[in-house]
């Protein structure tokens, strides 16, 4: 069975402590994540000075998708959620997308960083003082972890593709300690393991936390993002409404572990993994490029269980970054106006970053395949914003000129509402076992996990709920290691 290794280390804790001490750490539970109401009032009060970007400890607690919806100064309010009205997708079905644009960051990632770190530190696992921490990344997530890491004065090393954004590596020289960008773009995650190898080789004194293996990411999203997700359909579900599903790129197949939860909650609910047509690992076994950063391919996370996958659904890579035009260029916004989407809508289009508007893509897909109608509820998530793709929009406008009205109109009427079910798998339970034994040849051949775990994630039904239930485990430990910090 396969659970997060909890062993407490007594003689490495005590640097883990004492880094803690230094820096005024204090580290919030899950539950408090999950319901900040939780949060000493006190700790609240000293948000009401901090920006949400700053790096500072008490920034810990605004890992949580309940942020008050401010760049500065914010504390808490209900989940961050927004729905995309049937003007704008095309279709009859409620389509509602979790925000990650208000979390530390940007991005929601900085949740998956601490799930699979604070295991680890409250143990004495990872000592602070005297290990590197590696963050291996499509972009995201190496963000997150450095982040994480600067809060506790420990070196870091951020690792992502030299092809991701500007944005990303501007920010990243801030926090991290040393970047490595490997070569390739998005889909290019064999090169970034690669690297991790080699560090390990190395002789430094680090810790990988590599987020497609890691189970603090699926455990983090699972319990964090499934519960605001069943906050948002209990307040958005009419006595008529029906939760269909969630719709999610795989990425590290951290956040697609919240299907896991709602599934458990909503049995009949569907679970769709997405990918880029470009590199279509998930649907045909392939393999490619592709421009939707954010979603990192070519094989199957350890993390992904592909039990509770019920459909796959492809992305043309074009789709994205028309659509991200269309959304943020002041003639797209114009243009749809005109074709009656609400100005509140529009007004909060740069909150859908490119994985958030693959995830509308396949959120659309879905509703059409499954001919949702009015009273049919999909939920996805906006990983990011628009905020960290600014530098593409320049890139496309020295490329292909400025955007007009007729690139606005051919946009919308093709690549928006002319979605179809193309490049879509409803999943039987075989093509789940094809797709999980994929995970063979990254996993078992490269990257030393076992033949006997493989099995186990398969055909053993208490492998998945026996690490869902280290939650209250790990946040005892939590609660330990602050009364030890003793602040």
């Amino acid at each position: 069975m396969t659970k997060i290794d909890l062993t407490v280390y007594e003689d490495r804790l005590k640097n883990a402590l004492k880094r803690a001490r230094e820096r005024n750490i204090i580290i919030p539970t899950f539950a408090q994540m999950r319901n900040p109401d939780l949060i000493p009032d006190k700790l609240k009060e000293e948000l009401t000075g901090l920006g949400l970007w700053d790096v500072k400890p008490r920034n810990l607690f605004r890992i949580t998708w309940k942020n008050e919806p401010k760049e500065k100064g914010g504390k808490f309010d209900g989940v961050n959620y927004i729905e995309l009205p049937k003007q704008l997708t095309g279709v009859n079905a409620r389509i509602i997308a979790l925000v990650g644009k208000w979390f530390p960051t940007g991005a929601h990632k900085v949740g998956a960083t601490f799930g699979c770190l604070v295991p680890r530190l409250v143990t004495g696992q990872f000592d602070p003082v005297t290990q590197k921490a590696v963050w291996p990344s499509t972009g995201n997530f190496c963000r997150g972890g450095a982040y994480d890491a600067t809060l506790l004065a420990c070196e870091s090393i951020a690792i992502l593709p030299e092809g991701m954004s500007k944005e990303r590596f501007e920010w990243l020289k801030t926090v991290a300690g040393e970047i490595i960008a490997t070569p390739g773009s998005e889909s290019n995650v064999k090169e970034i393991f690669d690297k991790c190898w080699e560090l390990r080789e190395s002789g430094e004194d680090i810790m990988i936390f590599n987020q497609f293996e890691e189970f603090g990411n699926y455990l983090w999203h699972y319990d964090i993002t499934g519960h605001a997700m069943q906050e948002v359909l209990e307040k958005v579900l009419g006595p008529n409404d029906v939760f269909r599903g969630v719709t999610l790129t795989t990425g590290s197949a951290g956040t697609i572990g919240c299907g896991d939860y709602l599934k458990q909650i909503f049995p009949g609910s569907k679970v769709a993994a997405g990918e880029a047509v470009q590199c279509p690992t998930l649907l045909e076994n392939g393999f490619g490029a592709h421009r939707i950063e954010g979603i990192g391919d070519k094989h199957v996370p350890w993390i992904h269980n592909l039990k509770n996958t019920d459909m796959v659904i492809a992305i043309d890579d074009n789709v994205v970054v028309n659509l991200a035009r269309l959304f943020n260029e002041p003639e797209g916004r114009k243009y749809l106006i005109e074709k009656n989407v609400p100005q509140e809508t529009v007004d909060s289009l740069g909150l859908l970053g490119f994985s958030g508007i693959a995830n509308m893509a396949m959120a659309i897909k879905m509703s059409k395949y499954y001919e949702l109608g009015e009273n049919d509820v999909v939920l996805t998530v906006l990983t990011d914003s628009m905020d960290l793709y600014q530098s593409r929009l320049k890139e496309m406008h020295e490329e292909f000129g400025e955007y007009t009205r007729t690139d606005a109109a051919v946009n919308f009427a093709r690549d928006l509402h002319g979605l179809a079910t193309d490049y879509l798998q409803e999943l039987t339970y075989a093509d789940r076992r094809r797709v999980h034994n994929l995970k063979y040849f990254t996993w078992v051949e490269q990257q030393g996990k076992t033949y006997e775990e493989i099995l186990d994630q398969w055909y053993e039904p208490t492998y998945w709920t026996e690490l869902q239930e280290q939650i209250p485990e790990i946040d005892a430990l939590i609660t330990e290691f602050n009364a030890k910090v003793g602040l």
